[in-house]
């Protein structure tokens, strides 16, 4: 008996230390900067947020929920009054895209590198002209900068291709504050 409660004990001890090691998850805000072209006629340099949540399935394996809204304007081609002219018209716009996937880390003393691969969708508003959904994804990383024990500084970099009336492969890049949990 006594020697089945000192294995208990131990196995307790150890699985105790491994859980403190390695957070279960960590929530991430901040301000984002978006490069796209949603028009055939130029591309925008925009701002916005990004947010996301991450939950651990295994130490340096996490699914990941990523949420971002990006706001300005944009020249859209329109109908002209004189046939073989070219028109455009600037609108503004916001593009929201929702995406989930698996992200891969490692914690190497103060700095987590990352790596993921998301799926979702993008749901675009021009103002006065149409909105529209498409399926986005987005490929990426980034490196999270420990500042103390449960918060750390996140800078993110990711590729994101949309359809919506053509193809838009577009940039984004991020910074916030990370919350481990």
């Amino acid at each position: 008996m006594g020697k089945l409660l000192w294995i208990a004990c131990i196995l307790l001890f150890f699985a105790n230390l491994t859980s403190a090691q390695v957070p279960s998850g960590n929530v991430f805000f901040g301000y984002s900067y978006y490069n796209t072209n949603l028009s055939s006629v130029n591309r925008s340099n925009t701002n916005g947020w990004e947010a996301s949540v991450e939950g651990k399935i295994i130490p340096w394996v996490a699914i990941v929920a990523d949420f971002d809204a990006h706001y300005g304007s944009e020249k859209f081609p329109t109908l002209c009054p004189v046939p073989a002219v070219v028109c455009s018209a600037n609108a503004d716009f916001t593009e929201h895209d929702y995406l989930l996937g698996p992200r891969v880390s490692v914690s190497i003393a103060k700095i987590r590198p990352f790596a993921e691969a998301l799926l979702g969708a993008a749901h675009v508003h021009v103002n006065g002209i149409t909105s529209d959904t498409s399926l986005a994804t987005a490929v990426g990383g980034g490196l999270d900068y420990k500042l103390f024990p449960l918060v750390a500084w996140r800078v993110q970099g990711d590729y994101l291709h949309t359809h919506f009336s053509a193809t838009q492969n577009s940039v984004r890049l991020s910074t916030g504050i990370v919350i481990h949990f």
